[in-house]
């Protein structure tokens, strides 16, 4: 049988840790959420408008769907993220 080794109170979000990041790991996760978010909104809303054109008959550009949903969801997230990041990492270096 294998044992996994676990941190004693350590907290976390969806069973990963949130805690003891350097800044370099803070900066790279708050700058991958926002990545990851921009494709994500832009994805889904390349496939909404695609619904709108061809159901409904219009024919508005899909170039839209990056300016208009895309950017500001990912600035919306990176705007959250980095002071949640920020925080965690001045946590990790006062508890040292």
């Amino acid at each position: 049988m294998m044992q996994t080794a676990k941190r004693p109170g350590g907290r976390t979000i969806f069973g990963f840790p949130v805690e003891g990041f350097s800044l370099l790991q803070s900066l790279l996760l708050a700058f991958a959420s926002a990545f990851l978010t921009f494709f994500a909104a832009t994805c889904l809303a390349i496939f909404a408008l695609l619904g709108w054109n061809v159901l409904g008959g219009h024919s508005v550009s899909y170039v839209d769907t990056y300016r208009y949903v895309g950017l500001p969801a990912a600035v919306l997230v990176l705007v959250v993220a980095l002071p949640f990041f920020g925080v965690l990492w001045v946590k990790a270096k006062i508890q040292k």
